[in-house]
């Protein structure tokens, strides 16, 4: 990867570390309607919510984190903690075009930003942070599992322009989970509220969301970011906008009079969480960026790769993993925008399936087609069949009661109709 392009820009020497509002971030498989107290999360485990930061983190230090809990990942995913009304506020109408001035036509986005990923007083505050007991354990797990979708973010932020460092926004939105889902409802890698996602073209419901989508989440993820960036002009305003939306970010350059994101820090115009937020990302870019400096040494787990075929609408994953000879495991992990476990019932579904599984799921497709086209030669000559006999016994007046296939009487039987009993007196 790139170096970074610019010198550190140091905060004011008495300048205090801000306590950090403990995440709403929840692991894969928790239910978006779930709600918690702001205050509910790592730090009250840890301390409470009314110690001081540094008290919170020390005591953090000496404990241990349950097993199978990402911590350091609740403490710090400040994106999924934001309120449903500063994330949704990212839908609104933005207010009049005075209020911020966007960046000069001349000035490509990649560049506008020559701060970024700075190690200046709070970005160092989150390195220390991010080394320091078991959150060094969490931090590692974020690295290894990066490795599966970081090569195709990287990629797609390339075709949009936007620079690499940005990739690592992942790491505290979601911890690099794809189905990481937040109490206040926001889903993915990417962390997006229905109302943000669909606004981008991602489809959100009851069959579809394709917010747990990594491919389709980041590239709407990427135009979001390259529209935040049109408005502000600056990458690191950009990326507070997309944690407590345009109108607070827009509000606070106002009340502030700075477009300075590291002046606004400081003051009183936005939340605690937005303000740790953008400091954690460049401390996730710089260990993301270069590991071995910070004393971690993982192994990044393979890329996804994988294939598509058009599946018929309505099909049940269950049934496309034996006729395909797939683990249903790997079939729902690859599709789990899929949220009943099937392709959607209106039209065929590009469907991913491990590289290599599409002939043979073509094949297991076909074959029950084909097989229902032989077997509907006999049903039709059965069927003409017995409407020539219909016709027969109608001509012969008589009504023809067919007996099942299985009877010993393999002829049809003629009943005859019934009189009218009043006809029948006038006869005698």
């Amino acid at each position: 990867m790139k170096t970074l392009l610019c010198a550190a820009v140091v905060l004011a020497a008495g300048c205090a570390p801000a306590a950090v509002h403990p995440a709403n971030w929840v692991t894969s498989g928790s239910s978006a309607l779930e709600t918690a107290p702001e205050s509910a999360g790592p730090a009250a485990a840890v301390g409470g919510p009314d110690l001081p930061l540094t008290q919170q983190l020390a005591e953090g230090n000496r404990a241990t984190a349950p097993e199978g809990v990402d911590l350091w990942a609740e403490f710090f995913a400040q994106s999924s903690a934001s309120p449903a009304s500063a994330r949704v506020a990212a839908t609104l109408p933005q207010p009049e075009a005075t209020a911020v001035t966007a960046p000069t036509a001349t000035e490509p986005a990649a560049q506008a930003a020559s701060d970024r990923a700075q190690p200046n007083d709070r970005v160092r505050f989150f390195l220390d942070q991010f080394q320091t007991g078991y959150r060094r354990a969490v931090v590692e797990r974020w690295l290894t599992r990066s490795g599966r979708y970081l090569p195709m973010i990287l990629e797609v932020f390339q075709q949009k322009g936007l620079p690499e460092e940005l990739a690592f926004t992942v790491m505290i939105e979601s911890g690099f989970d794809p189905v990481a889902v937040s109490r206040a409802g926001a889903k993915g890698l990417w962390q997006f509220m229905a109302p943000t996602a669909r606004r981008y073209g991602l489809h959100v419901d009851r069959w579809l969301d394709e917010r747990l989508d990594p491919e389709k989440s980041t590239v709407a993820a990427a135009n979001y970011l390259r529209d935040l960036h049109t408005v502000f002009g600056s990458w690191e305003l950009a990326q507070a906008a997309y944690n407590a939306g345009e109108t607070t970010v827009q509000r606070a350059i106002r009340g502030a009079g700075t477009r300075d994101f590291w002046t606004l820090s400081r003051g009183r115009w936005l939340r605690d969480e937005t303000k740790d937020y953008v400091p954690q990302i460049h401390a996730a870019t710089l260990i993301g960026q270069e590991p071995e400096r910070y004393g971690f040494a993982v192994t990044p787990e393979q890329p996804l790769h994988y294939e598509q075929i058009a599946v018929p609408r309505a099909t049940p994953l269950q049934r496309i993993a034996a006729l395909a000879g797939i683990p249903l495991k790997d079939l729902e992990r690859l599709n789990s925008a899929l949220r009943q476990k099937q392709t959607p019932p209106e039209r065929s579904y590009q469907l991913k399936v491990p590289l290599g599984s599409a002939l043979a799921l073509r094949v297991g497709l076909q074959r029950p087609a084909t097989a229902h086209k032989v077997a509907a030669v006999p049903r039709a000559a059965d069927h003409a069949k017995r409407k020539s006999q219909v016709t027969k016994a109608a001509a012969a007046g008589g009504v023809l009661t067919f007996l099942p296939s299985n009877s010993r009487i393999k002829a049809p039987v003629r009943v005859p109709r019934q009189q009218d009993p009043a006809r029948l007196r006038a006869d005698r």
